[in-house]
């Protein structure tokens, strides 16, 4: 779990109408051309008036043993756990047993400002409370369980960033807090509440709390790419919880999604407390823009899983990817699809190959610094890979698309070097930055 979320944004200004009988070979062609290319593996669905109108599987459910995945396919949905969460808050504010001014100091009391933070601050990411996800230690010991002692301890060990209700900041400690609230309070699992107030009464046969992956049970391990699929490690589930630790299949989730924004799970009010903003954070939803449409839904990632759901009223239409591989810019991904939906136009991407040689990349290697940017840039090398790791951040690989050039399209950068001069150019959003080598 490198976090366990990021924040999608599809930001374009037109007027779009919706096609009921969109091109569906072609964007069938767009998720081939993916998968032909190692850029995409996982699943999505679109559904409109709660029936199901395009579905798409590619790739490996797991590349060992060559499972292709399919439309029951289950895959860790990462932060998308949180609306799950948001809506058994609310079922235990409907039934008596929640109160969302209550503080959490008789719940946490170890925790700093306790006395000042309430469940709502946590729903909003308003408590100041430190994103554990964050820490560089994280990674060493994320693969294993944690009991709720544990967790809690660390949690309170990271401290607060800001004094509670004064800002937004997005933290995976809120939601597992609220994951042991929720226990507390219904005297009852995660597990079994989840199961008992959602995923049997509205019909998800492939949506839980995670465990161990199990192949045989047609889960998918995770990826990521470097010359070919290298298997990610595998997040113990007792750490994330209701932060990101749900299973499920985007069919599953477009089911969620036209069950809870048609009032099948909660109560009106209820569904308008989590859609109501406050500094781009609502309860478990964010607001995702697409032309002059806006959508409430919520993103995930977790190890090398990614996740993004979404519901527009205006046509109905439920949206769901899940993907446990990708070598591309998942904006893109569902911009096409949506595109595809909404009658717009898009393209089907067109890969070019570039070749070069383990020894080729060894001009490029060391650490660059830049006037610019107050950070440095470690290039290194796996076989005929290029690796880039910015300071403090994961690292991650490039793709060589002419000479001197490198690009990773899953956060839109490309590296530019020129290794006479013993320059680097980065270009990322718009940006242009020099860096020079040490």
């Amino acid at each position: 779990m490198k976090k366990i979320t990021s924040l999608l944004t599809i930001c374009l200004l037109c007027q779009i109408g919706f096609a009921q009988d969109f091109d569906k070979t072609k964007l069938d062609s767009y998720f081939d051309a993916l998968e032909k290319n190692n850029k995409f593996m996982g699943s999505v669905t679109v559904s409109q008036n709660g029936k199901v109108i395009y579905t798409k599987s590619v790739g490996f459910a797991e590349v060992e043993n060559k499972i292709k995945a399919n439309e029951n396919s289950k895959y860790r949905i990462g932060s998308i756990s949180k609306t799950f969460t948001a809506v058994l808050i609310f079922k235990g504010v409907e039934e008596g047993k929640i109160n969302l001014t209550h503080t959490i100091d008789k719940y946490f009391p170890t925790i700093i400002n306790a006395d000042k933070i309430t469940i709502n601050h946590l729903l909003y990411h308003r408590s100041g409370i430190h994103n554990f996800t964050n820490d560089e230690a994280y990674l060493t010991w994320n693969t294993k369980a944690k009991t709720e002692v544990e967790m809690v301890e660390i949690i309170s060990k990271t401290g607060s960033d800001f004094e509670p209700d004064t800002k937004a900041e997005y933290s995976n400690s809120n939601y597992v807090l609220l994951t042991y609230i929720i226990e507390k309070s219904f005297k009852k699992s995660y597990a079994d509440l989840l199961s008992e107030y959602i995923t049997k009464p509205i019909g998800l046969p492939n949506t839980f709390l995670g465990g161990k992956i199990n192949s045989q049970k047609n889960e998918c391990n995770s990826y990521s790419f470097k010359d070919n699929w290298k298997l990610e490690p595998e997040t113990d589930i007792s750490i994330p919880l209701g932060a990101g630790g749900i299973v499920s299949t985007p069919t599953d989730l477009v089911k969620f999604s036209d069950a809870l924004f048609n009032g099948k799970l909660i109560k009106k009010e209820s569904l308008e407390q989590m859609k109501t903003i406050k500094e781009n954070y609502g309860m478990g939803l964010f607001k995702i823009p697409f032309y002059n449409k806006i959508a409430f839904g919520h993103t995930g990632g977790i190890d090398g899983f990614t996740s993004i759901f979404s519901y527009f009223a205006d046509g109905n239409v439920s949206y769901a990817m899940t993907s446990n591989g990708t070598n591309f810019n998942n904006n893109d991904i569902s911009i096409a699809v949506l595109s595809a939906v909404f009658n717009k136009p898009y393209d089907i991407p067109e890969f070019i190959t570039f070749n070069v040689t383990s020894e080729e990349l060894d001009k490029y290697l060391g650490v660059y610094s830049s006037s610019q940017l107050p950070l440095k840039i470690t290039i290194t090398k796996e076989g005929k890979t290029l690796i880039a790791q910015a300071t403090g951040q994961p690292s991650f690989p490039l793709e060589a698309t002419e000479k001197d050039k490198f690009k990773f399209d899953q956060a839109g950068v490309v590296l530019e070097f020129n290794p006479s001069e013993n320059k680097m150019i980065l270009k990322q959003g718009g940006g242009q930055f020099t860096f020079t080598k040490e």
